[in-house]
């Protein structure tokens, strides 16, 4: 991992976990699991893995999945990206996606409103 700027270790963290997730997992709820964004901080002591869930009630049987198998992750991505010293995971449920939908709700909503009136 020396040498390599923080940036391209989180895009390389990224695509590593989500091949991880999505081929070498024998847990049905992480192949439904889509990693968005992944940080790690400067000490690179933590990274947090920030996820979304492919269907909608899937929430809380992902998040419990992933903690689940925490230790196997961290193992494959260390052997993965080549790190002697692996940070500590933390997964965060990323509500991007959600609040996006939302706002576009509130809009579409707005509009359907004005067309009435006119």
């Amino acid at each position: 991992m020396a040498g390599i700027s923080l940036k391209r270790l989180e895009s390389l963290s990224l695509r590593e976990l989500a091949l991880i997730l999505q081929n070498d997992t024998k847990d049905r709820k992480l192949r439904n699991v889509t990693v968005t964004e992944v940080r790690i901080t400067n000490d690179l002591s933590y990274m947090t893995i920030y996820y979304t869930c492919l269907f909608h009630g899937e929430r809380e049987g992902a998040a419990q999945a992933l903690e689940h198998s925490k230790g196997y992750l961290r193992k494959e991505l260390a052997a993965r990206i080549k790190a002697r010293k692996m940070p500590e995971l933390i997964f965060k449920y990323d509500e991007a996606l959600e609040y996006g939908n939302h706002m576009n709700d509130l809009i579409s909503s707005l509009n359907i409103k004005h067309d009435e009136e006119a």
